[in-house]
């Protein structure tokens, strides 16, 4: 007696995307992008500062004009419906790598954004959608509908795209069943280090341009700062300096680098932060929930491996001195960093070897934020940073929801002969 067949199984070996189609769209959706800058521009800045929206823009372009050749390198399934949960930050950035791009490859996108961003969000996507190709944009929609509501939708799809904390997601992967293919793509602190071979004006430079990256409100920003002994005076002290003559201004402004924040919960948390460790701020420290504003501010803490930041989703520097990286392996296999290790960025310290700290994806002379291409796998090896689920639980991994499809595709067919 032959076996019902599950949907699953056969969304899941149907015939490869059209890669011609695929290259034309991605290439008419870039073009509509960069046609509608100045609007995508203006809505982007309701949450983002005006430089952090520019780039974003920028990388949104190159994850479609690097979509075909992501598709033909690792030929995913066409899928049936893909189910997203859209974050907070990097809105049009997410809606483009999780819901553009997939697009090529999915019969329907259904992206239900974060209750933060729901307005900017919806305004993206009625300036995209009017003018991409017809074919693109019946593919995609947007829903209002509560977590609960949409666990049903998630349920019914080929694959699930998470972004959040892993216990949500844990909680949404046993509502949802084991059907879909399930991605979490969550955070980590990003430590930077700052070796004993690295020219401090240079590193200087580099903090500031990552940790002040929208604000100090992307979850890529370093929540914490590892120094080497050697150069942290020089460090703190031109920190100190540039701190003091940030341009402070509205979030369109073009120069602006410092802006009221947007989310009253991570002025809150920071404030109490702050006021925890008074006594470790060198500069700034003042934080005004009523006008949204925190201040650049600058703490300097012990050497000490067990320091493990939340993350602050605000412009404040916690910075942490270290002479052996025995120290830094050492606070990178505590299992908190372990679950969230995600990238760890080495600038001048050639005594860290391999491929990894922790569980972190080890960068030198490079930051989390210089490894963000939407068409390579992305993310660390903690299961609360980036994470597949495979036999029911979760695996950390750097993820690429074309790269998963196509695995998953060879368990369950096998290899093509």
């Amino acid at each position: 007696m032959s076996q019902p067949s599950m949907p699953v199984l056969e969304s899941f070996t149907r015939a490869w995307p059209d890669l011609e189609a695929a290259h034309e769209q991605s290439m008419q959706a870039a073009s509509v992008l960069l046609q509608c800058r100045d609007e995508l521009l203006a809505v982007l800045t309701r949450v983002a500062t005006y430089g952090s929206a520019r780039d974003e823009l920028l990388r949104s372009v190159g994850a479609l004009s690097g979509a075909p050749w992501e598709l033909a390198r690792n030929c995913p399934p066409q899928l049936g419906r893909l189910s997203v949960f859209l974050p907070p930050d990097s809105v049009l950035y997410s809606y483009v790598l999780h819901g553009l791009v997939p697009a090529l490859y999915c019969d329907e996108v259904v992206i239900r954004p974060s209750a933060r961003i729901r307005d900017t969000a919806y305004a993206l996507h009625r300036a995209i959608t009017r003018k991409l190709p017809p074919a693109l944009t019946a593919r995609i929609r947007l829903s209002d509908a509560s977590v609960a509501a949409f666990q049903p939708v998630c349920a019914e799809s080929d694959a699930v795209v998470f972004t959040g904390e892993a216990h949500s997601a844990r909680r949404l992967m046993t509502e949802v069943g084991e059907s879909p293919l399930f991605l979490l793509a969550g955070s980590g602190p990003n430590p930077l280090i700052v070796g004993p071979r690295t020219e401090p004006a240079a590193a200087c430079r580099t903090v500031l341009r990552t940790r002040l990256y929208n604000s100090g409100q992307d979850a890529l920003c370093p929540d914490v700062l590892f120094v080497h002994r050697l150069r942290l005076n020089a460090l703190v002290e031109q920190l100190r300096a540039e701190l003091s003559v940030l341009t402070v201004g509205a979030r369109s402004w073009p120069d602006a680098v410092l802006t009221s924040l947007v989310h009253a919960d991570a002025v809150e948390r920071t404030a109490a932060f702050l006021a925890e460790h008074a006594d470790r701020v060198v500069a700034g420290g003042g934080a005004d929930p009523e006008r949204m504003l925190v201040e650049p501010s600058l703490l300097v803490f012990d050497e000490d491996a067990a320091f493990h930041p939340p993350e602050l989703l605000a412009p404040v520097f916690c910075v942490v001195p270290y002479e052996d990286p025995e120290m830094l392996r050492e606070w990178a296999r505590a299992p908190e960093e372990l679950e969230r290790g995600m990238y760890a960025s080495a600038l001048g310290e050639p005594r860290l070897t391999g491929e990894t700290l922790g569980t972190a994806v080890l960068t030198r002379d490079a930051t989390a934020l210089d490894m963000k291409d939407g068409n390579q796998p992305y993310g660390g090896y903690g299961v609360r940073a980036s994470a597949v689920r495979r036999d029911g639980r979760l695996i950390g991994r750097p993820l690429l929801l074309s790269k998963e499809a196509a695995l998953r595709r060879s368990v369950i067919t096998g290899p093509l002969r």
